[in-house]
């Protein structure tokens, strides 16, 4: 079972929702490159500060399917060894430092 110390996750068994995330990522990728143009360029903020909206969205996709994925895999493996309050609470720790999940 994946731990925090581990190498390697659960995404390996869902190869559909890896692709989607790193898809998302790439995005995420675009539009901050995006953004860092449009600061150099001096742009109007209101675009600029939509474009940091996107991004928001975009990571908070991101996270929800990360979370989802490791509930479905390491959490349910957790559970089966006895060992499901300890992921839960990890998980929980985790979540309340994504402000936009």
């Amino acid at each position: 079972m994946p731990s925090s110390t581990d190498t390697h996750g659960s995404l390996g068994l869902e190869p559909d929702t890896k692709k989607k995330i790193l898809n998302q990522i790439r995005t995420v990728t675009g539009h901050t490159q995006g953004i860092d143009k449009m600061i150099e360029d001096e742009r109007y903020c209101i675009d600029i500060l939509k474009q940091i909206a996107a991004v928001q969205s975009s990571l908070s996709k991101v996270a929800h399917l990360i979370s989802e994925n490791h509930m479905k895999h390491c959490i349910a493996a957790a559970i089966e060894q006895g060992q499901g309050d300890e992921k839960v609470e990890e998980l929980m720790e985790t979540l309340k430092y994504l402000k936009h999940f």
